[in-house]
């Protein structure tokens, strides 16, 4: 039996818990480091009613499709725009439940965006937490249905009809972050597009709802239901004045079970050991309750679950009746699906008092789809003032860290489209794996790892980045008949596990790498319709003989095993860059030639257009200068020219 009364301590950081007893009360609270213990905890002189002034939770309200912070009345409660926590595309609400927040936009997720859509949050203090996911609807017309994950555990699923009933137009889970951040996931099941109106990360007190052994940071609560007996009135903590480390609770409120001869109780009067730790209750909680009557002294109430699983069921009492005042006068078994879980429950005799809170929890198997809760009287009339059902979630094991960074690297450098979604947790949920992903749990790391990957024929126009060998659990790659380009990482040689390998119909080129010769376990290797080019290596031409499948076919570069042509020399690496540098050089120095001889060539040819201009000029004037010396007096050695004539005269 689990009653308000056994208190256990709530720890946050940066305060320390302390619990002090007197009288038999113990209370438990959190002392800050920098304020004394008289003003955290005030007890007063009987020690039953604790005043509590623990330090303020952490609190995260988004507005989701918001793009500025806003305020709500008439709490003037702050959300938060989501700017930068996921992709999708926001838009503005048609239709919400009036219970849900009074906020303007919604953000949805078109199938075209991929299957999977996450709100990543980080800076979250590691701590027990309340998530709340409201949904509304951005077509009035269309009721999206689909899945709800949170940390790669899926722990809600939309059902036909969710708009028209309020208690289902949220998503309510209690869990644990330990790593400073939440993923709060949204799976399309084609049956319209997910749209999100807020969400809420409340922090409650670290003891929150312990429910017995299972309880802790691998297991999440699922609210199915809450009710407040006796009052027809829906509410939330806020409403009732409840403290926040109550997670602001939504109350459904029911003032009959619908038996025609139970009857609703409701005082004023203060109501003890109700808000205090691990729980907080409101103590307005316990101010109405449904009561038997002479004609059916007993209460029975039944919700509908899922099959075989399990449910932790909280039921609340304070005795309230002014016709009740001592022990023994109410007594009364409790049964669930008809077996007896709290027999002869009194509730003066456990409080020690009227007007006291008293919560018992018990923890159940249900195989049917019906959860009946039957308050049995012994003696006077059944009564019950609240009832709170959770459905108690194994968490998933998520995948390695290292693995879905590697995804995640793979993604951008292929170019992934948009419809595969790849956001999230790989491999979990289950129900919800990445498309062209394989996943394989490893029990030794107790983690989910990647064996194989599926993308071929996907469009894929990227390149295969070379830290896809961080997949070190892969057996089959498949990427064929994409548009893949440059070359083949000789990482892939390191995953020693790899057995599939399939590149074919790409824009790969270069060579094969050597290191694809360590993969001893390779028996299928298609490398066909790509650019390669260079020697296949030996190794790898001698692996088929021992029962492997190899292609290497439509690369007109390739060569050295049978079926493709024979190599030249080989050369080495060395070798090849020295021949390159060769070439280079010698290009330089054709061309350095080539410029001179042109030069020179133009240099001749501008010569002779310049004789060519000035020949007239030159010859007028060489037969100007032989007129001159023609018509030019001869007056030196006459003698001489005159023997030189001829013979001389006799007068």
């Amino acid at each position: 039996m689990r009653t308000s009364t056994a208190l256990a301590p709530c720890n946050l950081p940066s305060y320390i818990s302390f619990c002090i007893s007197k009288e038999g009360n113990r209370a438990c609270c959190h002392m800050s480091l920098q304020h004394s213990l008289k003003n955290e905890l005030t007890l007063n002189d009987r020690g039953a009613s604790p005043k509590w002034e623990c330090p303020e939770p952490f609190a995260l309200r988004i507005s989701c499709g918001a793009r500025e912070n806003n305020r709500t009345r008439p709490t003037n409660t702050l959300w938060l725009k989501d700017f930068a926590y996921t992709g999708g595309i926001p838009g503005k609400v048609k239709r919400r439940s009036y219970i849900a927040p009074p906020l303007p936009t919604l953000r949805y997720f078109p199938l075209s965006v991929g299957p999977e859509n996450c709100y990543n949050i980080n800076r979250i203090p590691n701590g027990h937490y309340s998530v709340r996911v409201f949904f509304a609807l951005v077509d009035p017309d269309l009721e999206p249905l689909f899945d709800i994950s949170i940390e790669g555990t899926q722990f809600h699923s939309l059902k036909p009809g969710w708009s028209s009933v309020d208690e289902q137009s949220f998503a309510e889970a209690l869990l644990f972050v330990t790593d400073n951040s939440a993923s709060v996931c949204f799976h399309s099941t084609g049956h319209g597009d997910p749209s999100i109106l807020s969400i809420e990360i409340l922090q409650v007190d670290e003891n929150a709802y312990h429910f017995g052994p299972q309880w802790g940071k691998g297991t999440i609560l699922r609210t199915a239901k809450r009710l407040t007996c006796g009052n027809a009135q829906v509410a939330f903590d806020e409403d009732y004045n409840g403290s926040h480390w109550g997670g602001d609770r939504f109350w459904t409120g029911i003032k009959t079970f619908g038996q025609s001869s139970d009857k609703p109780r409701s005082v004023e009067t203060s109501i003890k050991q109700a808000s205090i730790p691990p729980n907080f209750y409101p103590a307005k909680l316990y101010q109405s309750a449904i009561v038997g009557t002479d004609d059916l002294p007993d209460l029975s109430y039944s919700i509908e679950v899922d099959p075989n699983k399990n449910y932790s069921i909280w039921l609340h009492f304070a005795e309230i009746d002014p016709s009740i005042n001592g022990k023994g006068q109410r007594v009364f078994d409790i049964l669930i699906n008809g077996d007896v879980e709290f027999k002869n429950v009194d509730i003066i005799n456990i409080t020690g008092e009227k007007f006291a809170a008293l919560v018992l929890n018990k923890t159940v198997a249900v195989n049917g789809r019906t959860l009946t809760i039957t308050i049995r009287s012994v003696r006077g009339y059944a009564i019950i003032n609240a009832i709170e059902v959770f459905e108690v979630i194994a968490t998933e094991f998520q995948t390695s860290a290292e693995e879905v960074r590697a995804l995640q690297s793979l993604k951008n450098a292929l170019g992934l489209p948009l419809r595969f979604g790849w956001n999230g947790d790989p491999c979990v949920p289950q129900q919800h794996p990445w498309s062209g992903v394989d996943c394989q749990f490893d029990r030794s790391s107790g983690k989910w790892v990647i064996d194989g990957l599926g993308l071929d024929n996907q469009g894929l126009k990227g390149f295969i980045p070379t830290d896809i060998s961080r997949l070190q659990h892969l057996q089959s790659i498949n990427l064929s008949v994409n548009s893949i380009k440059g070359g083949i990482p000789s990482s892939i040689g390191t995953i020693t596990g790899l057995v599939t390998l399939d590149l074919s119909y790409n824009l790969l080129n270069g060579s094969i790498p050597e290191s694809l010769s360590q993969l001893t376990l390779l028996r299928r290797l298609n490398l066909n319709g790509n650019f390669l080019s260079g020697r296949v290596p030996a190794k790898l031409g001698g692996i088929p003989l021992h029962g492997a499948s190899f292609n290497f076919s439509a690369n007109a570069g390739l060569c050295g095993i049978p079926g493709l042509p024979t190599c030249g020399p080989h050369l080495s690496t060395g070798s090849k860059v020295g021949i390159a540098i060769g070439v280079f050089v010698s290009f330089l120095l054709i061309l350095g030639c080539l410029i001179i001889w042109w030069k020179r060539r133009q240099n001749i040819l501008r010569a002779q257009k310049l004789a060519a201009r000035e020949a007239p000029y030159a010859k007028a004037r060489t037969h100007f200068v032989r007129d001159v010396q023609m018509t030019r007096p001869q007056v030196h050695d006459h003698s001489r020219v005159a023997a030189d004539n001829g013979p001389r005269l006799l007068s």
